[in-house]
């Protein structure tokens, strides 16, 4: 320790205290007017001038032609004739993980203090922990005062890390297409869906670390957080290694993630056309058509649907996503159903279902709806004709027509669940009519009973089955009205709902956000309608 700090050290002599000041060195702190006088209270030095003692502690060790002063000494008076050891000031942190020692020196003929001693005063503190050797032994060689040493240190507790798993594919099912810097959209480069070879690494488990408790100056241990674990979550055609920390895909195919489960389809590949050749399709995978899919054919996938060509007024439903690198020529007969996102060139005369997001470069006299958001965002992307319905938001470039087609935008809330909505309110209509129409018959012949009068058994036999139908007809009314108020929460609530124009919508377009419709009496360019303060508005991009 190079720094030396200031101290004092009391000379005894014929009843009188002779007080010794020794400077700072080397950089050290001063001594405190507090801590003086804290040391001489401890040793029954009362007697002396507190005010000329300050300016004695106040001192600078220098003369006053700037030479250093090692020592100088201050007559303190009458003090008990009593010669006394070294003292040792103990502090141990508010959390028990650290213990300071300071140390005041002896009287001049007083005893020093031993590593006993130093040992028995922190056990008397209670600390019996991470007592640090080698501190107390350059104490003992080095006797600086007024300064701190550690004398022991508890143990911190090792933060453990919870279980994880890295994945080797894309996990993200909303990735969207890439779009090219002319503003068009790259259907035939897709990154959506993970091609996977036989042997391909898919996952890996990286096992938690439990971590360790840790421990106080005091021996009380201090528990570390626990961790959480987990394991590798799979299908079928994916092996597991010996250590259970690896998986990898038995198949070439598509693998995707379902919650925390790993999934890995093999993919049935159609070389040229969906038509006579192959008839209907059926399969329990992926599905890739390198061709195109033929007016009247169908195909029924549990995974993804690829393909590479157009659709014509053929059916393709699907679990997983549906990719048309072309589009769809519906002939108001096609339809696409997929469970995912539909990722599509462009949409003509077809019914499309999206249980995720739709992007597409145009949609033509057709039916679309998605549960989240539809993107038309070619650099020609419109949408003309026909209904397009939202959960979350539309974009589009151009809506509407010059010659006033008959669109229809819906935004706020899923499709399924707008129609359960309006499934709930026609229920709930009906079932108010059947209580109404029940109650009166059911007073009746309450009113007849009261009077005295018995009823036949073929009349207390209907009045009980009214009684029953009562109670089911209210059960049902109860809860219906319970599912349509958080419904009609959800769409008076849904702040992501907009409708949203990069260029152009033209006169009759009829918008409907949550609630709320309103039909285009002009065009507009550049603008987004939304729904704010229980009215739709309209403001630029």
């Amino acid at each position: 320790m190079s720094q030396i700090n200031a101290y004092i050290r009391i000379e005894i002599c014929d009843s009188n205290a002779i007080c010794h000041y020794y400077p700072a060195k080397e950089g050290g702190s001063p001594l405190s007017i507090k801590e003086a006088e804290e040391f001489l209270s401890a040793h029954d030095i009362t007697a002396y001038d507190k005010f000329t003692f300050k300016e004695f502690i106040s001192r600078s060790g220098e003369d006053e032609e700037g030479n250093r002063i090692d020592e100088y000494t201050m007559d303190l008076g009458i003090c008990p004739d009593m010669e006394f050891s070294e003292m040792m000031f103990t502090k141990l942190s508010l959390d028990k993980m650290k213990v300071t020692c300071r140390f005041f020196p002896a009287s001049f003929k007083g005893p020093k203090i031993n590593a006993k001693d130093i040992l028995a005063e922190l056990t008397k503190r209670g600390v019996v922990f991470g007592i640090d050797q080698d501190a107390i032994v350059s104490f003992l060689e080095e006797r600086y005062y007024a300064t701190d040493y550690i004398f022991a240190v508890g143990k911190q507790p090792v933060i453990g890390r919870d279980a994880k798993i890295e994945y080797f594919f894309n996990t993200n099912p909303s990735l969207k297409p890439k779009h090219n810097d002319d503003g068009s959209v790259n259907y035939h480069e897709l990154n959506t869906i993970s091609e996977v070879n036989k042997g391909d690494l898919l996952a890996r488990l990286i096992p938690e670390d439990k971590g360790a408790n840790g421990k106080d100056v005091t021996g009380r241990e201090i528990p570390t957080r626990t961790v959480k674990s987990t394991k590798l979550s799979y299908g079928k055609n994916i092996r597991i290694n010996e250590e259970k920390t690896e998986i990898y895909s038995e198949v070439t195919g598509h693998v995707s993630l379902f919650g925390d489960q790993v999934f890995v389809s093999d993919v049935y590949e159609v070389p040229a056309d969906v038509d006579n050749s192959t008839g209907n399709i059926d399969y329990n995978g992926n599905v890739h058509v390198k061709g195109s899919v033929r007016g009247g054919f169908e195909i029924h996938a549990s995974g993804d649907v690829v393909i590479d060509g157009v659709v014509e007024d053929a059916l393709i439903e699907a679990e997983g996503q549906v990719i048309v690198k072309c589009g769809i020529h519906g002939m108001n007969k096609g339809v696409i159903n997929s469970k995912s996102n539909v990722i599509i060139q462009f949409i003509e005369n077809a019914k499309v279902f999206s249980g995720g997001y739709i992007e597409t470069g145009s949609i033509l006299y057709s039916d679309v709806s998605a549960t989240e958001d539809i993107f038309v965002n070619d650099k020609k992307g419109f949408i003309t004709g026909g209904t397009i319905r939202a959960g979350g938001k539309v974009e589009s470039r151009i809506i509407g027509s010059t010659m006033g087609a008959m669109t229809k935008i819906e935004v706020g809330m899923a499709p399924d669940k707008k129609e359960q909505y309006s499934t709930l309110q026609k229920s709930i209509l009906a079932l108010s009519q059947k209580i109404n129409k029940i109650n009166p018959i059911i007073k009746t012949y309450q009113d007849y009973l009261k009077s005295g009068k018995q009823l036949d058994k073929k009349n207390l036999m209907y009045l009980n089955k009214l009684m029953v139908e009562l109670r089911e007809y209210k059960q049902r009314l109860q809860d219906d009205r319970m599912n349509f108020n958080g419904l009609h929460q959800e769409l008076l609530n849904s702040k992501h709902a907009k409708v949203v124009i990069s260029r152009d919508i033209y006169p009759g377009v009829n918008i409907t956000i949550s609630d709320i419709s309103i039909t285009t009496k002009d065009k507009r360019s550049y603008c987004v309608f939304e729904k704010k303060n229980g009215e739709i508005t309209v403001s630029n991009l």
